[in-house]
């Protein structure tokens, strides 16, 4: 049963994957382990052979600019908690969700999560974007239409991230 306001936030959805896509497109794994600055969010291979992601401890500037393998492990990690809080078993912790590894595992675990997300979306209706009774995370008690406004934001901010970063990584010095 088609609803206007979620229509509206599948096509933000889509707008927002399209720019994701152009910047995951040709991305490489060593672009996605450069890191633009000395110092910045980054992953880490730990001794089990997982790849963990560095966690802020606040959000200020002097905390330096995310590495894309940072931001793509950032995509899946709130995708992932997204999916699994709102429509799944709500068991899903951070430490949970590990970096795959190269470029080509990047795209086919995001490429799964937007397809999983997608489909979640496109079988809610009004109804069920008023209530809260999905919403436990991020903002748990909200109208689920502003976890779906939200991730949609999330996910153009990250792809825009990545584009910066792909950008840097073009005119490195060599």
């Amino acid at each position: 049963m088609p609803t206007e306001a979620r229509d509206i936030l599948l096509r933000q959805l889509d707008t927002a994957w399209m720019l994701a896509q152009y910047h995951l497109d040709g991305l490489t794994t060593e672009e996605c382990l450069w890191r633009p600055a000395h110092v910045g969010l980054h992953v880490h291979r730990a001794v089990d052979g997982r790849w963990r992601a560095d966690w802020p401890e606040h959000e200020g500037y002097d905390i330096g600019p995310p590495s894309i393998a940072w931001l793509t492990w950032h995509i899946g990690f709130w995708w992932s908690m997204a999916l699994d809080h709102s429509f799944g078993a709500a068991t899903l912790m951070r430490e949970d969700v590990a970096w795959p590894g190269d470029a080509e595992s990047v795209r086919e675990r995001l490429g799964r999560l937007q397809s999983s997300w997608r489909a979640a979306v496109e079988a809610l209706d009004d109804d069920d974007l008023r209530s809260p009774q999905r919403t436990r995370w991020p903002f748990p008690d909200r109208p689920f239409a502003d976890v779906l406004a939200w991730a949609n934001v999330e996910l153009m901010k990250n792809a825009a991230e990545i584009g910066y970063a792909r950008f840097l990584y073009g005119v490195r010095a060599r």
